[in-house]
């Protein structure tokens, strides 16, 4: 089975975005890992405690089958964050599984890695302008799959999402 990194915003990660695909996920028999920025407990926007099992620092794309951006208005944060930009391009370049939920796709507009592809998302001003600037296209569905890129609009699409990443696996 697969083994599937899950990056979180150390702060206002969505919990329902993180916690029911990492269920399909783990039910399916892959492995998941939550990593963030540091090992600190994250908490989520509705309240979640989680602890990650490493350091966004240490993730390195060539251990995983699938590198997944986790939405909620912490994930702006990561957009800035090297150290995920640098993981996202890496996933692709190896021709992993590479998404994001939510706001999260903004990560990949930011990453360069979904230039020419169909994606959805939350619609946030900030999130729109960033992959249309990485030359990404919006359609309006909850999960999108462009090749090996994956994205869903939000909490409402979360098992949906970890249903898609199971097949692409």
């Amino acid at each position: 089975m697969g083994k599937v990194l899950f990056v979180i915003a150390p702060k206002n990660f969505r919990d329902e975005e993180l916690m029911e695909p990492k269920k399909v996920l783990e039910g399916k028999g892959h492995k998941v890992v939550v990593a963030s920025m540091g090992k600190n407990e994250c908490t989520g926007m509705l309240g979640k405690k989680v602890k990650p099992d490493i350091d966004v620092k240490e993730a390195k794309a060539e251990d995983y089958d699938a590198v997944i951006i986790i939405g909620g208005s912490g994930a702006a944060g990561l957009a800035e964050n090297k150290e995920v930009l640098k993981l996202v391009k890496k996933a692709k370049e190896l021709g992993k599984v590479y998404g994001a939920i939510c706001i999260a796709p903004m990560v990949l507009g930011k990453a360069g890695v979904a230039k020419g592809k169909k994606l959805t998302l939350f619609r946030s001003e900030e999130a729109v302008r960033m992959v249309k600037e990485g030359g990404a296209e919006i359609v309006e569905q909850d999960v999108v799959q462009d090749e090996k890129m994956i994205t869903a609009s939000g909490p409402k699409a979360a098992k949906k999402f970890g249903e898609a990443i199971d097949e692409m696996l």
